[in-house]
């Protein structure tokens, strides 16, 4: 068990170096691991079962990691649907780290799963600070959020790979554009993959797989 005993001006460098070896772990195992992020509510969980009952249909099997301050709620959603599944709770904390993460991995069976999602924490500030050793990071926003999410946090948008513009569906009903999410984002990410997706329907998840290399 790892043991973090450093001043505060050293524990981002600390989770660097564990969100290494979590990464060089999965990647022995031929494990693919996406860190999953956005606000409560945002659709998350949604999303990763949606994507996860494509890729079992194509025989690729899936593990999730359910991060939240308290509760098991998206942890038993995953194994409802029969993913392997580990749930972490932070407690005061409102983020993932790589050391909780790390310690996650060996509760899971590594050698059945091809692809993980790991579920962060519901915010969209902490979990910007803190790399988990995952192929990639994905933002999730919903359109019920309002349009100025990215502009109010700019950071998580910028440093991600990939942001889910979730619950188009409803864009009319809340007066909200997509586009002009969209726009704010190619601001801030020029290089970042945009998908626009309405999860519950399955609506983009076609798309997203793509996108995800899949």
């Amino acid at each position: 068990m790892h043991e973090i005993q450093v001043g505060f001006g050293d524990i981002l460098k600390k989770q660097l170096e564990l969100a290494g070896e979590n990464y060089e772990l999965l990647s022995s195992r031929g494990v693919r691991a996406f860190n999953v992020m956005g606000a409560i509510g945002s659709g998350k969980t949604t999303v990763i079962l949606k994507l996860a009952e494509e890729l079992r249909r194509r025989g690729i099997r899936v593990g999730a990691v359910a991060g939240d301050v308290a509760g098991d709620d998206d942890f038993r959603r995953f194994r409802e649907a029969g993913i392997p599944a580990v749930n972490i709770n932070t407690g005061d904390d409102c983020h993932l780290d790589a050391h909780r993460v790390h310690h996650a991995l060996e509760d899971l069976p590594l050698e059945d799963i091809d692809v993980l999602f790991i579920e962060n924490v519901g915010n969209l500030v902490c979990p910007a600070d803190f790399p988990l050793g995952t192929e990639m990071d994905i933002v999730v926003i919903s359109v019920t959020e309002g349009d100025d999410m990215v502009r109010k946090h700019p950071k998580i948008f910028a440093q991600t790979d990939m942001v889910v513009i979730n619950k188009v569906d409803l864009a009319e009903v809340v007066g909200v554009d997509p586009q002009r999410i969209l726009a704010d984002y190619r601001k801030v990410n020029p290089h970042g993959r945009a998908i626009l997706t309405a999860a519950k329907s399955g609506h983009g998840i076609e798309e997203l797989l793509s996108a995800l290399g899949f």
